[in-house]
């Protein structure tokens, strides 16, 4: 059953975009090995190796049919990183899409089925009738910030487990292995941050940004740079857009006379995780959100709530502050160009 329908849709929408959209939507379907192909408009593979070689392949052939394309694929993890770089560098335009949307999309058309070929034909078919806005080429050394903070995140949380184990060992030989351990991880956490704060160091537009991010009490410098790596768009966004980015708006859930609980849903959990020790932080000495978490606490709001609300409230503060930044810093530039090509 879903078959023909699929076939029907796409029938459908490949008329429309030949008529009204002179873009060419092409759908790419990434796994780890592979990758899979869909268009309406001309003959491409149906799947590509997902190595160098494939993507060089893709790349040629899609030059050769047309200089409008447009690529829509999912954000996999790590597997479409090799294809965003490869379509940014050859500036082919694309955009990656959140898997929840798309499947979303697919259901609501009527596709239940899911194999890599029909999620391909799904991509295809939601770039022509969501026709999404191209996504910009990552800056390289937000690209790095955001890699060296994972890395340290990943070795904190290791090295708070092994602490948890040591208290529940009572080996010899198991304690003095968690111990060693303990000490490899502290260096290697060092290490990490001192690789941190020479990139921040180096960038201008970073230092700046983390300086003034840190005035305000309960944001730190790893708090800052967690934030930024955890959100290159911060600063960017209306306060609205910040906080479903980062998942930190609440969702209404009313239907008729009934008015459901309020709840937080989706978003980016490493800004909230990023946010959440600045907001225990910021609840407890930064005068106005202090204010403001005992005022919800005195209201009767659990904990859980209140210091939500809390990590709202600092995100969009945070968020004014990193986009009066980029002005000023743009401002700079601008005038720094326009004195040069003012002088002899």
């Amino acid at each position: 059953m879903n078959g023909p329908c699929l076939r029907g849709q796409f029938e459908q929408t490949k008329v429309k975009s030949t008529i009204q959209n002179p873009i060419v939507y092409v759908g790419a379907d990434v796994a780890k090995d592979s990758i899979e192909i869909h268009t309406h408009h001309f003959k491409l593979p149906a799947s590509i190796s997902n190595s160098s070689a494939g993507i060089d392949s893709l790349i040629r052939r899609l030059k050769k049919a047309s200089e409008n394309i447009h690529v829509i694929c999912e954000a996999t993890g790590v597997y479409h990183k090799s294809l965003v770089r490869a379509l940014h560098r050859e500036g082919i335009a694309l955009s990656v899409i959140n898997p929840r949307q798309v499947r979303d999309f697919a259901r609501a058309c009527g596709t239940l089925a899911k194999t890599d070929k029909i999620d391909a034909a799904v991509l295809t078919n939601f770039g022509q009738r969501m026709e999404p806005s191209p996504s910009l080429p990552p800056n390289p050394v937000d690209l790095e910030l955001a890699a060296l903070s994972a890395r340290r995140r990943v070795l904190v949380e290791t090295h708070a487990a092994e602490a948890k184990r040591l208290k529940q060992s009572d080996d010899s030989f198991t304690l003095a292995s968690i111990k060693d351990h303990l000490q490899y991880l502290q260096k290697q956490i060092a290490y990490c941050e001192k690789a941190i704060e020479k990139l921040i160091s180096e960038c201008q537009r970073m230092k700046i940004q983390v300086e003034e991010l840190s005035t305000v009490k309960g944001v730190g410098f790893q708090s800052a740079t967690q934030l930024m790596a955890a959100c290159p768009e911060l600063g960017t966004l209306s306060k609205r857009e910040i906080a479903a980015l980062a998942g930190l708006a609440p969702v209404c859930r009313d239907s008729g006379g009934y008015r459901g609980k309020r709840t937080i849903y989706g978003g980016r959990l490493s800004m909230r995780c990023a946010l959440y020790m600045a907001a225990i932080s910021a609840s407890r000495f930064n005068p106005i959100l202090k204010t403001f978490y005992q005022r919800l606490i005195a209201a009767g709001k659990p904990f859980k709530v209140a210091i939500t609300a809390v990590m709202r409230k600092l995100l969009i503060a945070l968020n004014a502050i990193a986009n009066k930044t980029r002005l000023t810093l743009t401002l700079a530039q601008a005038e720094a160009q326009a004195l040069a090509s003012c002088s002899p």
